[in-house]
């Protein structure tokens, strides 16, 4: 840590602006795509056959996932997103792309014939009268390799979405969409531009193969499983983990997430942030909570927050969407009420 003059403080006021600003705000999204299903049933009783629940099927549910729910998540907040990835033709993902936000484009997603959409499929179970509880999930995520022309349609695609955006949100999840010489090209794609509109990357365990974006937003469990190391309760831990991705990734800003325990912003040359979490400990659902994080982030940069102010948005959305059941988004009108509340000034509603 160093001994830089610490952040300015934000207001009220200021972040409800900064909420406003994001009306609009246009993000070119980038990664790979996963149909994620939801399957829900009643425990009827155990089986004779294995130890194991027997239920009931009562419906299935597909919503996008990885990036295509950060889209979602940046539409759901006033964005305008240009969407690229890859999907199948396949039942899954038509399912998947038909439940995009209105505000997402999907002239820049990519159908190669043959491709299988990734599928997360959970089980949820539970009785008539109670809350669903996932008991099992299966992953559908086996694809051959693209070929040079199908990789070449995407790429261009992507930097053809990228050109015009106000922010970029590229999201891996290791599917193989997202490669570094594909980040380089979006950098480059942004260079040329004129102009240093930012550029985030969430990363599954590879966040120090993109050097050089603006900031980066791994969780707790992913900065030690990069780095070989524990960081649990520990603030020495966690300050030398956070300094020594933020050298490793060359980024502006690295945001860890760490669950119950909040987030912690690392910029060069500051002191670092910690941002304890926003609303009940008591989860409902952390699917896709990461997605809500970075999203948050992306078009608060977009709209001119600070680094800090965009992680403070981050985590009030975190905090909102967590308490929501499945692959779920946050509102403006929710964003700026957890605000209010955060700073004392909740206000009646009429």
């Amino acid at each position: 840590m160093t001994n830089a003059s610490p952040h300015p403080q934000p207001d009220l006021s200021r972040f409800l602006s900064l909420i406003d600003a994001c009306a609009r705000r246009r993000v070119a999204v980038v990664g790979d795509l996963v149909a994620d299903e939801f399957v829900y049933g009643r425990v009827e009783r155990v089986s004779r056959e294995a130890p194991v629940l027997i239920l009931r099927y009562d419906a299935a549910v597909v919503t996008p996932g990885g990036a295509g729910n950060a889209a979602n998540n940046v539409a759901a907040l006033g964005g305008v997103v240009a969407l690229s990835g890859l999907a199948g033709r396949d039942d899954p993902g038509r399912r998947m792309l038909a439940t995009l936000h209105k505000r997402v484009s999907r002239r820049a997603i990519v159908r190669p014939g043959g491709y299988a959409t990734p599928v997360k499929t959970r089980i949820l179970a539970g009785g008539i009268h109670s809350a669903k509880q996932q008991v099992v999930r299966i992953d559908r995520v086996s694809n051959g390799s693209l070929t040079a022309a199908d990789r070449q349609r995407f790429e261009a695609a992507a930097c053809a979405a990228t050109a015009p955006a106000d922010a970029v949100l590229v999201s891996d999840y290791g599917l193989g969409a997202v490669t570094p010489a594909l980040v380089r090209r979006l950098l480059r794609t942004r260079s040329r531009a004129g102009r240093e509109r930012p550029v985030l990357v969430d990363s599954r365990y590879a966040a120090t193969t993109y050097p050089g974006v603006t900031a980066s937003t791994p969780n707790e469990s992913e900065v030690e499983q990069v780095l070989g190391v524990k960081i649990g309760d520990d603030r020495k831990a966690l300050e030398e983990a956070g300094r020594e991705m933020l050298r490793r990734t060359a980024t502006k800003a690295l945001l860890i997430t760490r669950g119950s325990r909040g987030m912690a912003l690392f910029e060069p040359e500051r002191p670092t942030r910690h941002i304890p979490i926003f609303g009940s400990d008591e989860v409902a659902d952390v699917t896709g909570a990461g997605d809500t994080v970075i999203a948050a982030m992306t078009l608060a940069l977009a709209a001119g927050a600070s680094f800090y102010e965009a992680a403070r948005l981050a985590n009030y959305a975190g905090g909102l969407v967590v308490m929501k059941r499945g692959t779920a988004t946050v509102s403006p009108d929710e964003l700026r009420a957890a605000v209010r509340h955060d700073f004392g000034r909740v206000r009646p509603r009429g």
